[in-house]
């Protein structure tokens, strides 16, 4: 099997915690227009931190989370580390699938929600119960993005729970042929 030699590696790796220093970052400053956006006193306030919101989501976090993911991929494919043999990969693996589902059916449309909804009913937005109820979901959901991609990065630099034991493939593997 095709592996990577140290140096492809480090800069492989390199790209895979800038994707996710990207993406973990540009959450955290939706959270905070988001924050910002509750108290907003005018409708152009309130429209273009809706609109820095959404275009933060499109152009950043969406290629930045895609770029994670196949970064990640790509590591656990051209070396040691391999998709299953580190219940931290594993974990990893799981977390970020989560995040991108929960991102797609989520906290996408809820920003793309409190958008249209700012652009067309102004400042009286904040009298509508949807766009409310799309706020809170952005603000809660960026949070809770941010709190698991720092988790997700503490567990790739702690690699708390080492490699897997797997009884069945060591016996497999270490059986005589007939």
């Amino acid at each position: 099997m095709l592996r990577l030699g140290i140096k492809q590696k480090n800069w492989l790796l390199s790209a895979h915690v800038a994707f996710a220093a990207l993406w973990t970052g540009t959450v955290l400053s939706m959270f905070l227009l988001a924050l910002r956006n509750q108290h907003s006193a005018s409708a152009e306030v309130l429209q273009a931190l809706n609109s820095a919101i959404n275009l933060l989501d499109d152009y950043v976090v969406i290629p930045a989370a895609i770029g994670s993911l196949f970064t990640g991929t790509l590591l656990c494919w051209l070396t040691i580390w391999g998709f299953f043999k580190h219940y931290w990969v594993i974990a990893k693996w799981i977390a970020t699938v989560a995040l991108i589902v929960f991102g797609t059916f989520w906290l996408f449309p809820w920003a793309n929600a409190t958008t249209a909804i700012s652009e067309t009913q102004r400042l009286q937005a904040l009298e509508n119960p949807l766009y409310n109820f799309d706020a809170k979901g952005v603000l809660v959901g960026t949070i809770v993005q941010v709190v698991c991609l720092v988790v997700i990065i503490a567990v790739s630099l702690l690699k708390p729970w080492g490699r897997r034991t797997v009884k069945a493939q060591e016996q497999t593997n270490s059986a005589p042929a007939s």
